[in-house]
């Protein structure tokens, strides 16, 4: 095709196949389904929720330039737009960007034309537009023939005479003339230097934006004067508007108030030893671990009950937080990282409650390195925010741990980018998070909700407008900050840089492909490699105090951390975790099947110093009182050798509530189960054991809970996904196969040809002939087809073989071979011998 397309469809038709690519992977919602041809895509990509997703991904001096295509002439020259854009008194770093942008929002289908004729698509001219109802970000209000539409002629006569202009015959060239007068500087500049003083501060409050003033019905003189003049157009009754050409000429003829053409820095930069932030990284991640380790213990014999509308309640996070802790809103995130790894979910039951699953079983036998990649691959691709949880949704209700809407669909693709802003410094280098934040909003200005761009400021009293809200709130903002705090709580930062093992972590693609689940895996599973050997090693032992405590000098040993677990209670954590020894922990080890001499045998094998005398004759004690008493079902019994004892317990008013009376000197009856009758005299100081029917004791070891087999929640997706190579090049040749089938020519027939787009039409006996004489000379022949669903289309055929009502083809359309059924073809045509 030559000379200069007239439509978007034409421009996208002298594309290259690359450039189309281009297009479909920045915009990949034109995938679905793919085009039947290039006229197709182009409509496509005018529509409204396509162009509002492309525009939300541009830039911030991108969305400018579109943004000032929108309040310039359509169609605009490239000069124009560069006025607009760097003023009279010229900006290099903005003219040297503007190539750029244009660039870019023709590789996005959002302008298409030459240089000499720039055309924003009708859809974003339409979203960019400053109107009444949506004000544009550059402040700039209606052209003054927008503003004046509907004044009545006698009056626009006599504003173009106090304007110093000739009256004209007509409204239209009045209009002309009053733009002309305010787009010519010099004898704008004349017209201001008449103005009163209080007139000029008028429009320097409106100049910027909004444009938009009250009046009152009786105007001040020196808002009459303006009015007179046409610098302010009545609006409404009580409203006016500073006309878009008076604005640009005081503002020096620039659209934006301040063009970011480059993306702020990111500083002040701190430099830190890379193997400083490396070591704090891999504590911060053994502690992460650790904590994880804990709330699954926790929740080993089953979690807090699901609410009704799903997740867990503000009183079970409460007590979550007081387990591990730590904040509620911390213990939100640790609760949703292990259920974003498949660690934790409820067990769907009917009284449901959250519980471990099975795969955490697996996770904690896992070395520690392959227990954080598999925690740092969950929370890297999870759209769950934790940030939300206590905060309302649309309805006014507070936002559960674990539960519904808490899923955000950028939060990937924010996390990633943070983390990669962080990974274009140098090695070991921070910056403050207010200059990542900083960094994709200009990035991505529009994600999140975009200001708003002021309030009506009153023209009589010299009021401002409004502010508007804070741009660090936006959605975006938020997941950005909360990102960067989570990095370093999981250890892929430490110090507030990225270790080396979080830069592994994020190199998992191209920035133009969103990675998939294998690709996070695998970058997951290097990076732990490279934290493996900054990992703490465990210790196989502990130190003996003789204040009944135990020290661990680092990480224990998975086994011997599990056996210390049941026979004493952990009072700190830290560095050292220092365990103490109770006769409840004791009675609890004793529970669990271990005798005395295996206590001591333990203690000794694993402890560096000697096993102190104090917590000898404490195992020795409780375990020469451990199951004295027996207690098994009757409804419940308790027996004992020692009559006195059992007298001693009926005399005891605590038993009262057991109800217990004697059956034998040896024996007690309760009127209660036997785990609360053993529960009661537990707490009335007594150490019995339970027994089973055949008189054993028995081991008081309680299984784990865990719920069936679960997967991870799924990422919701933020928009369609990115389309990989081979998709994008299949499509391709789609598009370009029915642009042929639409396009191509035909030779001319006897019968009348069909309109543009419309199916050909022939007979059932001429379209049999038509196919078989093709087969015979390898022709390709244009087809109309109807499916099954009644889906009507066009496309180009090379016929291969034609027997029982069916027709084998080569279609150029799809780029396959395909049988028809000749009755669902409508017609067909030959093509031109150039065509194909």
């Amino acid at each position: 095709m030559t000379g200069t397309p007239r439509t978007l469809a034409e421009e996208l038709r002298t594309r290259t196949d690359r450039g189309l690519v281009g297009l479909l992977r920045a915009r990949p919602d034109l995938l679905n389904p793919v085009p039947g041809d290039v006229t197709q895509l182009a409509t496509r990509a005018g529509t409204r929720a396509s162009v509002v997703r492309a525009v939300e991904r541009l830039d911030r001096f991108v969305l400018q330039t579109a943004e000032a295509l929108a309040v310039a002439p359509d169609p605009c020259p490239y000069d124009t737009l560069g006025a607009l854009m760097v003023g009279d008194a010229g900006d290099p770093a903005v003219a040297a960007e503007l190539p750029r942008a244009v660039a870019e929002l023709r590789a996005q289908a959002l302008v298409w034309g030459p240089d000499d004729r720039l055309r924003l698509v009708r859809t974003a001219r339409e979203l960019l537009t400053p109107s009444a109802a949506h004000p544009s970000p550059t402040g700039l209000g209606p052209t003054v023939a927008e503003a004046m539409a509907g004044m009545s002629p006698g009056r626009l006569q006599e504003i173009i005479a106090a304007a110093g202009l000739p009256t004209t015959h007509d409204p239209v060239t009045a209009v002309a003339a009053l733009t002309a007068l305010f787009s010519d500087r010099a004898r704008m500049a004349a017209l201001l230097d008449t103005a009163p003083a209080e007139s000029v501060a008028v429009l320097d409050k409106l100049l910027w934006g909004p444009p938009y003033g009250g009046v009152t019905d009786r105007p001040a003189p020196h808002l009459q004067w303006l009015l007179d003049r046409g610098l302010l157009i009545p609006a409404s009754a009580r409203n006016v508007v500073l006309p878009r050409e008076a604005a640009l000429h005081l503002r020096g003829g620039r659209a934006h108030h301040t063009p970011e053409p480059v993306p702020p820095a990111l500083s002040p930069a701190t430099e830190r030893d890379p193997q400083l932030v490396d070591n704090a990284a891999a504590n911060q991640a053994f502690t992460a671990l650790a904590t994880v380790e804990e709330l699954l213990k926790e929740w080993d014999l089953g979690g807090p009950a699901v609410l009704r509308a799903g997740g867990m309640s503000v009183r079970d996070l409460k007590r979550t937080a007081t387990a591990l802790d730590t904040t509620e809103q911390l213990a939100a995130f640790w609760l949703e990282l292990a259920y974003a790894a498949g660690l934790i979910a409820s067990d769907g039951e009917a009284d449901e409650r959250f519980a471990a699953t099975p795969a955490a079983e697996e996770w904690l036998q896992l070395p520690d390195h392959e227990r954080w990649a598999a925690l740092a691959a969950g929370w890297l691709a999870a759209t769950r925010a934790p940030g939300i949880v206590g905060t309302a949704d649309a309805k006014g209700r507070a936002l559960a741990a674990l539960g519904p809407h808490l899923d955000r669909s950028p939060a990937p693709e924010v996390r990633r980018r943070a983390l990669a802003l962080l990974a274009a410094l140098p090695p070991g280098t921070a910056v403050p998070a207010t200059a990542v934040l900083a960094r994709l909003r200009w990035e991505r200005p529009l994600r999140g909700g975009a200001p708003a761009a002021g309030q009506h400021a009153a023209a009589g009293d010299g009021a401002t407008a409004a502010p508007g809200p804070d741009p660090a709130d936006d959605l975006r903002s938020r997941l950005a900050h909360w990102a960067l705090t989570e990095a370093e709580l999981l250890g892929v930062t430490g110090r507030g840089a990225l270790s080396t093992h979080g830069r592994t972590l994020i190199d998992t693609a191209s920035d133009s492909t969103a990675p998939t689940p294998a690709d996070t895996t695998a970058a997951a599973t290097r990076a732990a490699a490279l934290l493996a050997p900054l990992l703490p090693e465990p210790v196989d032992h502990v130190l003996l105090q003789a204040d009944l405590t135990a020290v661990a000098p680092g990480p224990l040993r998975r086994p011997l951390a599990e056996a210390l677990g049941v026979l004493a209670d952990i009072e700190s954590k830290g560095g050292a975790t220092v365990y103490r020894f109770t006769p409840g922990s004791v009675r609890r080890a004793l529970d669990a099947g271990r005798s005395a001499a295996e206590l001591q045998e333990f203690l000794a094998t694993h402890s560096r110093t000697p096993v102190p005398q104090p917590l000898a004759y404490l195992i020795d004690d409780v375990a020469r009182k451990h199951g004295q008493l027996r207690i098994g079902a009757a409804a419940a019994y308790v027996r004992c050798d020692d009559d006195a004892l059992l007298s001693e317990i009926l005399a005891d008013r605590r038993a009262t509530t057991l109800r217990l009376r004697r059956l034998a000197p040896t024996v007690l009856a309760a009127q209660t189960s036997p785990d609360q009758l053993l529960d009661g005299l537990r707490a009335m100081g007594y150490a019995p054991a339970a027994e089973s029917a055949a008189g054993d004791v028995l081991i008081a070891r309680a299984d784990s809970y865990r719920t069936p087999p679960r997967t991870a929640p799924t990422p919701v997706p933020d928009g369609p996904p990115s389309p990989d190579p081979t998709l994008l090049a299949a499509a391709v040749r789609a598009i370009r196969a029915g642009d042929l089938a639409a396009t191509a020519e035909r030779k001319p027939v006897q019968a009348p040809a069909p309109a543009p787009g419309a199916l050909p039409r022939t007979t059932s006996a001429e379209t049999l002939a038509t196919m078989q004489a093709a087969v015979l000379t390898n022709s390709a022949l244009w087809i109309g087809y109807v499916n099954a669903d009644g889906a009507a289309s066009q496309r180009v055929i090379a016929p291969v073989r034609v027997e029982g009502g069916f027709v084998t083809a080569y279609d150029h359309t799809s780029d396959e071979v395909r049988t028809y059924p000749l009755h669902r073809i409508t017609g067909v045509a030959e093509l031109a011998d150039d065509s194909v």
